[in-house]
């Protein structure tokens, strides 16, 4: 009879052991997922001076919206509490987003080559960050599904093992969609 429990404990040493290590790894890919959109927000961060001074030459009615973007932009790079940061990072995009929409507006913008070349460059940066947000955030969903359920919860609780947050962007812009009118 001895053996057996000796065997069964073991065997719950083994799987709680098996669970600690999943948990453990599922935390470093979000860690891992979260540094993919920091080298993209830093790749956006270091393209946008570049652009603005190339539009800045281009668009001397629209100075505030470039003196918005730099400010924006060091916001975002001075944030440290993570709910800032990702506020700030919406409010930059949200900025540079206009600029793009004011290139479309301004033929001198549009056949200078070295403002489109940047604009290019911006716009693959802004499809990487979306890709690696939305890639963080099904990394923590997962995450959050281990240590949130049986039998993950047993071993996350007790050794606590942080909750992970989302970034909301896509919500938010969901949430603050216009209502738009047909007819009348």
């Amino acid at each position: 009879m001895g053996w057996v429990l000796g065997g069964a404990l073991a065997l719950l040493l083994v799987g709680l052991v098996l669970l600690y290590n999943q948990l453990l790894r599922a935390r470093i890919r979000v860690r891992q997922a979260w540094a993919q959109v920091a080298v993209q927000q830093q790749r956006r961060h270091d393209l946008i001076p570049a652009l603005v001074a190339v539009a800045g030459g281009h668009l001397a009615h629209e100075r505030g919206l470039l003196r918005e973007i730099t400010e924006r932009r060091a916001r975002a790079l001075a944030a440290t509490d993570p709910l800032d940061h990702d506020r700030a990072e919406v409010e930059l995009t949200e900025a540079v987003d206009r600029l793009l929409v004011v290139n479309e507006q301004q033929p001198a913008l549009r056949t200078d080559t070295t403002f489109q070349h940047l604009h290019e460059e911006l716009v693959d940066t802004e499809d990487r960050l979306a890709f690696a947000r939305a890639f963080a955030n099904d990394r923590v969903a997962r995450y959050r599904e281990l240590i949130d359920t049986f039998p993950g919860v047993l071993v996350a609780r007790p050794l606590r093992f942080p909750r992970e947050a989302l970034f909301a962007r896509e919500s938010e812009r969901v949430a603050r969609a216009p209502d738009l009118e047909v007819g009348g």
